[in-house]
This record gives structure tokens, sequence and C-alpha cells, in this order.
């Protein structure tokens, strides 16, 4: 078994855990935002609800998959359900970082430079094969993925709030592709497959494809979400789950063949997303099953297997799940 050490950390000026009546109002609207969003997008309901743990995670989606399985669709029905801005950046070899943070235009009548915002100035921006543009293009989104701004001009201008980026990418082909850096993947809360549908789902998406796609109505509003946002970060981590964390992490770091495993990035975009799922199942605190069933679509895409390695990364999570005791 892995073992690390967590240290004692001070409980004064703690936030108190959500309410009953919060965290039940909480479950509601997550079921009802859930309900809403099915309406349009076929899927499962898990993949549903992981796209949502990116959301009131404060975190970010990563979405592989082949071509036409939905992946713009649940990015937009999301955006909608929720009443915010939704700008979509199909990214393309010749897209340029001030494409999607904005640019400095010349107003002749005041004599002086406006900031034209970009696409990222939005609640939802869904970058659409985004491994489609070079490097410097794709950096453009590490600032405001991780610290929820943009600097231009010398100037630092916040985004709104909720702020969430979900990216696509297509596994079908690799010509004419940049995979995305280490950094930049590290960004990302969740990645996650949306896979083909079952002949029952395909049948339903001909049924509601056949008078064109319908539209979602908006059921939370954007100050809504925020505040469901905030009730995520006060979920109550107890000592025993918080030390697991580390464990299940640091297992993934010494697995043979890793050349370098889950980083403390991870770790807390592991303990937060557990934390989101406890209060979509109506709890205010987390147990390690949370931890467990989300641990693949955050630690796996974090992974790097050196050259001598031959267990792929979803492989490797699985192993230091098992390897791992799991408290009582």
């Amino acid at each position: 078994m892995i073992e690390a050490v967590v240290p004692a950390q001070a409980a004064a000026e703690a936030a108190p855990s959500p309410g009953p009546a919060e965290i039940d109002r909480f479950a509601r609207d997550i079921e009802k935002l859930a309900a809403n969003v099915s309406r349009v997008v076929v899927a499962s309901d898990a993949t549903v609800r992981l796209a949502l743990v990116g959301l009131f995670s404060e975190g970010h989606v990563l979405l592989e998959d082949l071509p036409g399985v939905g992946k713009t669709l649940i990015a937009k029905t999301i955006a909608q359900s929720v009443d915010c801005d939704f700008k979509r950046v199909q990214f393309t070899p010749d897209l340029l970082p001030t494409d999607i943070t904005g640019t400095s235009v010349f107003d002749m009548q005041a004599a002086r430079f406006e900031f034209v915002p970009g696409p990222i100035f939005s609640n939802v921006v869904l970058a659409d094969e985004i491994n489609r543009t070079g490097p410097r293009t794709q950096s453009a989104l590490l600032e405001a993925m991780a610290e929820c701004q943009v600097s231009v001009d010398g100037a630092v201008k916040l985004l709104p709030r909720p702020f969430m980026v979900i990216a696509t990418q297509n596994l079908s082909e690799s010509h004419g592709t940049f995979p995305l850096p280490d950094s930049q993947k590290d960004r990302f809360l969740v990645s996650m497959g949306i896979g083909l549908p079952t002949p029952e789902q395909e049948a339903e998406i001909l049924v509601r494809s056949q008078h064109g796609m319908p539209s979602a109505v908006p059921v939370l509003s954007a100050e809504r979400v925020v505040e469901m946002q905030s009730q995520v970060r006060r979920v109550d981590v107890a000592l025993p789950v918080r030390q697991y964390i580390v464990n299940v992490v640091n297992a993934t770091r010494n697995a043979p063949g890793v050349e370098y495993g889950v980083s403390p990035r991870g770790a807390a975009a592991l303990q937060r997303a557990a934390q989101c799922r406890a209060a979509f199942e109506g709890r205010s605190f987390v147990v390690p099953e949370d931890v467990r069933a989300l641990a693949q679509n955050v630690m796996a895409h974090r992974i790097s297997v050196g050259p001598d390695g031959d267990v792929p990364p979803d492989q490797i999570v699985q192993d230091a799940l098992e390897r791992v005791k799991v408290p009582a």
C-alpha cells in the first residue's frame, strides 16, 4: 500500500458545510438541469452528469471522441440550459491567439485604441477541435483556464462567471493535428468521451432530428450556477478521505513505466470533483466512492507514460485504486 502524509490543517475560518435545505435544493436543481440537457442530447445520464461536474467544480472539460457523436451539441445545450453566454471557436491551423483573447483596434474618432473582447469573454466557450491549431494558439487558453482572467496589452481583464471551457478533439485521425501539451491537458478537470449510441439511442436521435434538432430552454440562471459552485467548495472532506486522495495520486507517480504521474493540481481537481459528486448525490460530505467514481476521468489524461512503459494511463489509475486501501 502506498502511504503519504497529509499535514494537519487549521479549521479556523473554515466555511460551514451546506445545510440540509441547501444541499436538497442543490440536488433538485441538478436533477432538473440534467433532465433538461437530456431532452436535447441523447446520451447516458452518467455522461451528462460528468459534463456538469466540470461546470459546478469550476473546471473545464476535454471531450475526446469520434466525429458526430454529439460533442458540440452537449456543450451548446449546457450553455443554453443555464442561460449563459456561449461562444464557439473553430480551431484551425491559421487561428491566432488574438482571435481567442481579443485585440485592440484604433478608434479614429476618439484617437485611441479600444479593446475588442474575443470569444473567451463568455460563460461557456467551446474550443472545437482544439488540436487542429498550433501550441502557440492553444496556449492562449492557459491563463484563462487557470486563473479566469486574460492579460492583454499589459492589463489584466477578468472573465465572466461562471466560466467554463469545453474542448473537443477527434480521435479518428492525426493528420494535420497538434497534440495538446501536457501543461494544457492538466488544466482540464475532466476528460471524457461520449461513445457511440446504442441502437435504441440512435433511433431516438433520428426521431429528434427529423424536423431539426431541438434547443434547450434555460432552467437555471448564471447567478444560481455561481451560488451552487460556492456550495460545492463548502462540501466537507474529512482527513481520511483527503489522505486517500493523496495516496491514490502518489500511487500513479510510483507506478512502473510512468514518466510522471498526477500533479498536485490534479489532486486538487480530484478533491473538487468529489465534492461536486457528493453534492449531486445530496450529501454535504465526501465519501471514498466519490473519489473512486471520478478518478479515471480526472486523472488518466494527466499521466505521462515513459518510452519503456507499456501500461495505458487508464490501467495505471485502476491499478492505483486497487493498491491503495480504502478508508472505512
